[in-house]
C-alpha cells in the first residue's frame, strides 16, 4: 500500500531533517514534547509516527506535513481552464475568480468583416486589453482603432465601445475588467536618457 511505504520512509527523513538543523534528540524532544526514546524509535523506523507526533515535528523543522513525510505529489499540477464558447464563435477563458475585484479573461475571436457595423455598449467599470496574436479592432466613442500584437489599451467602459477581429483573421487578447474606480495600473521605468538630456 502507498501509505505504508510513505510512513515507512518517514524515519530516515526525520533523521535527515534533524541532522540538517544540527539539533540533538534531547533538544528536539524539548521543542516537540515527544520523548527522546520515541524520537529515536521513529528515526530508526521501529515505530510509525502518528498525526499527533508529525504535527509538532513539522512545526519544529519548519516544513509542511507533505515535506516531512516526503509524500508523492498528488493530483495534476496543470491548471484546467474551462473555456466558454458563444454563439457567434467567440471563446472566452476566465483566468481569475476573485469576487468583486478585477477579473482577467482571455478572448479568442474569429475573423470578422471590416464592413460590419459594430453595436456599441456601455457599462460601469474599466477595461484593459492586451493583444497576443492577430489584430483587434476597437471602436471607442468616435475612435476606430486597430491594435496589433504587443499593443494595449485601457479605457472607462462608460464610453460606448466594441471589440472585434478584422478580416485579416482571428485575434487573441487578454482583458482585465474592473468595477468603477478600479483600474489596471501600469508601472514604467523612467527613461534615463530623457532625464539626462
Amino acid at each position: 500500500m502507498e501509505i505504508d511505504r510513505t510512513l515507512d520512509a518517514v524515519g530516515p527523513r526525520l533523521k535527515e531533517l534533524r541532522q540538517r538543523r544540527d539539533v540533538t534528540l534531547s533538544e528536539l524532544s524539548a521543542e516537540t514534547g515527544i520523548s527522546t526514546s520515541t524520537l529515536s524509535r521513529l528515526e530508526a523506523g521501529l515505530r510509525r509516527p502518528t498525526l499527533e507526533q508529525l504535527l509538532p515535528l513539522a512545526k519544529s523543522h519548519g516544513v509542511t506535513l507533505d515535506e516531512l513525510v516526503d509524500a508523492p505529489p498528488t493530483g495534476d499540477p496543470r491548471v484546467t481552464l474551462k473555456p466558454l464558447a458563444t454563439k457567434d464563435g467567440r471563446t472566452i477563458v476566465p483566468l481569475s475568480r476573485r469576487p468583486g475585484g478585477i477579473q482577467a479573461y482571455k478572448f479568442v475571436l474569429p475573423a470578422g468583416r471590416d464592413d460590419d457595423e459594430p453595436e456599441l455598449r456601455t457599462h460601469e467599470g474599466y477595461d484593459w486589453a492586451f493583444v497576443l496574436d492577430g489584430r483587434l479592432r476597437l471602436v471607442l466613442g468616435e475612435h476606430d482603432i486597430v491594435l496589433k500584437p504587443g499593443e494595449a489599451v485601457e479605457f472607462d467602459t462608460r464610453t460606448p465601445h466594441w471589440f472585434g477581429a478584422t478580416s485579416a483573421g482571428p485575434v487573441e487578447f487578454l482583458s482585465l475588467v474592473g468595477k468603477q474606480g478600479e483600474r489596471a495600473h501600469l508601472r514604467v521605468a523612467p527613461n534615463r536618457r530623457l532625464a539626462t538630456d
